[in-house]
C-alpha cells in the first residue's frame, strides 16, 4: 500500500502517520504534504493508491485535491478527515466521487479507535466508509423534502453572490419566470415563503432574500470557502460575457 497524507497542522500530521503505521500492516511508502498543492506535486510524482486529507488546507483545499487526484486517477482510494460537517463541505465532495469509488468521511473528533475501523475499511476492505452526523447531511441535503435540490442549491448560491433575478435567469441560461420559480421553490423549502412568515404590527418580519441568506450561513449550507469558490466561478462567468 502507498499512502499519502495531506494535513496542514503538525501535530495532526504526526498523530495521523502514527495511527496509520500502528494500523495498515501492508503500508509499504507513506508521504506527507503540508498543504493541497504539495499533495497533488506528491501524487504526481509517485504511485499512489491511497490518501488522507483534511478538507482545509492552504493553497488547495481537500475537495480540490480529490478532485483533482480522482480525474487522474479514479480508482485512488481516499479517507477526507475533517473538523466539518457544514452542508456546503458533504455537497462539493458528492458531487466528486467517481462512480464505484471507495472513499470514506471520518470526523477529527472521533476517537483513535473510530480513525483506525476507518482506515482499515477504506484501505484495506475497500468499503465506503462515513461518519454518522456526515451521512445524516449527506441524506437530508438528498432529500426532496428536506434538502434543497441541486436548481434550490444554485439559486441560493446566486442569491448569496448577490445577483438580481436577471442576472440568475443570464447566468443559468433559463427565461426570467424560471429563475423566478427557481426561488420560490427554494424559499418554500427554507420556510420562507409568504404565508410562513411572522407578521407583526410592523409587517413581515424577514425579507425572503436577506433571510435565505443568513440561514445559508447559519446552517453550513453554504460556507465562506464554497462561496469564495462561487466568487471565483462568477468572475469566470463575468469575463466570458464581456468578450
Amino acid at each position: 500500500m502507498h499512502l499519502l497524507i495531506a494535513e496542514d497542522d503538525k501535530l495532526h500530521r504526526a498523530f495521523l502517520e502514527k495511527v496509520a503505521r500502528n494500523t495498515l500492516a501492508d503500508l509499504n511508502v507513506l508521504t506527507m504534504a503540508e498543504d493541497g498543492a504539495e499533495a497533488i506535486q506528491e501524487f504526481d510524482a509517485a504511485e499512489y493508491d491511497s490518501v488522507i486529507l483534511d478538507l482545509q488546507m492552504p493553497r488547495m483545499t481537500g475537495v480540490e485535491v480529490a478532485k483533482t487526484i480522482w480525474a487522474k486517477k479514479p480508482s485512488t482510494k481516499i479517507l477526507f478527515w475533517s473538523n466539518y460537517t457544514e452542508e456546503a463541505y458533504i455537497r462539493g465532495i458528492t458531487k466528486i466521487v467517481p462512480s464505484a469509488a471507495v472513499y470514506g468521511y471520518i470526523l477529527k473528533s472521533a476517537p483513535a479507535e473510530q480513525l483506525k475501523l476507518a482506515l482499515q475499511g477504506v484501505f484495506v476492505a475497500e468499503q465506503c466508509v462515513i461518519d454518522r452526523e456526515v451521512r445524516g447531511v449527506q441524506q437530508r441535503a438528498g432529500d426532496r423534502l428536506l434538502g434543497l435540490s441541486e436548481l434550490e442549491y444554485e439559486a441560493l448560491v446566486d442569491l448569496c453572490l448577490g445577483l438580481t433575478d436577471k442576472a440568475m435567469a443570464a447566468r443559468r441560461n433559463v427565461s426570467l419566470r424560471g429563475a423566478q420559480s427557481r426561488l420560490q421553490h427554494l424559499y418554500q423549502k427554507l420556510g420562507l415563503d409568504k404565508g410562513d412568515i411572522p407578521v407583526g404590527e410592523w409587517g413581515p418580519t424577514y425579507n425572503s432574500r436577506t433571510r435565505a441568506i443568513s440561514l445559508a450561513l447559519s446552517q453550513g449550507i453554504l460556507n465562506a470557502d464554497a462561496l469564495r469558490k462561487e466568487e471565483e466561478n462568477l468572475r469566470v462567468w463575468m469575463g466570458r460575457q464581456q468578450k
